[in-house]
């Protein structure tokens, strides 16, 4: 049985299953997608509502957790929200996601499979990955008939706990490691009500063996297909640094990758984009962009450390 029907049978029983960066950042981004093959997989991910363990056994410690989103504090980093209105940096995350939801969610000829699991990289670090995957998953969870569950993959130096203000959270890495752990016990819920989070977890030496094994496999392809509204964003390792990226990169549908304007070197690009050959769809981010209309500067910076 798998980690969620596992988790879905302890809802059922319950009645309880249902879907129910620095401080000034100027706006803007430049985006170069470098799409090699239409289409998409129609399936994504969902994450499990609370449950409890019924009567007359107590109810279980272990339950999915909510938390409250200090939406202020985030768009100070530069971060998209649902109440923030039009900006340009929002708008420049509606024209990246647009491509990535329309091969996500395309049944047709050229569909991808797991087209929904999209993973966020870049060549090194600093790069603005971690910014571009919060910021890409934040504007997803702003569509009307979509839901997206953030992975924080980044399992040697997770990122996006800073930028979210979590705290040490199980997450990813112990459900690889702990086949009694129910992927409901370490779900996060957020109050942005289509945006749940999955943290990296708990630090572990393997953790590329972990990423190859059959349990992340079996993990990858539930949420790839369980539930057909959902997209699964993966804030991913640099793929020049760790193995980590390359073994995530593999089972990726679609992989999004941040390249920084000006630093970057064309030979990083280049062994990267090697790397990644297997994957038809690939996108670029072309972050910290600077260009010049009518003498005005436009460009965004990420939090140092995303």
């Amino acid at each position: 049985m798998s980690i969620i029907e596992r988790a879905a049978g302890k809802l059922e029983k319950e009645g309880k299953i249902g879907p129910k960066v620095p401080p000034q950042i100027p706006p803007g981004t430049s985006v170069n997608s470098g799409q090699k093959h239409p289409g998409a997989n129609h399936s994504a991910g969902e994450e499990i509502s609370q449950s409890f363990s019924p009567n007359p056994v107590p109810p279980s410690t272990s339950t999915s957790k909510r938390i409250t989103l200090n939406l202020a504090k985030m768009r100070q980093y530069g971060i998209v929200t649902p109440d923030q209105g039009r900006t340009q940096v929002a708008e420049q995350f509606r024209v990246i996601k647009r491509p990535l939801l329309t091969n996500a969610f395309n049944q047709g000829a050229g569909m991808i499979k797991n087209g929904n699991l999209i993973m966020v990289t870049s060549a090194l670090a600093g790069e603005g990955k971690s910014f571009c995957t919060v910021n890409l998953a934040m504007s997803i969870a702003m569509e009307m008939d979509r839901r997206v569950l953030l992975v924080d993959a980044d399992v040697a130096r997770p990122t996006v706990p800073k930028i979210l203000g979590l705290g040490t959270e199980r997450g990813l890495m112990d459900i690889l490691l702990d086949e009694n752990l129910d992927l409901a016990d370490v779900l996060i819920k957020t109050n942005i009500e289509k945006l749940t989070l999955l943290t990296a977890g708990t630090r572990h030496s393997h953790s590329t063996e972990l990423l190859a094994s059959q349990s992340m496999g079996a993990l990858l392809k539930e949420l790839a297909q369980r539930y057909a509204d959902r997209v699964v964003i993966f804030d991913s390792p640099p793929l020049l640094l760790t193995s980590e990226a390359r073994v995530l990169a593999s089972q990726m549908g679609q992989i999004v990758v941040v390249v920084e304007a000006e630093t970057t070197s064309q030979q990083a690009v280049k062994e990267m984009l090697r790397q990644i050959e297997s994957c038809d769809v690939v996108n670029l981010i072309y972050n910290k962009a600077r260009s010049f209309s009518g003498g005005e500067y436009y460009g965004y910076y990420y939090h140092e450390s995303a």
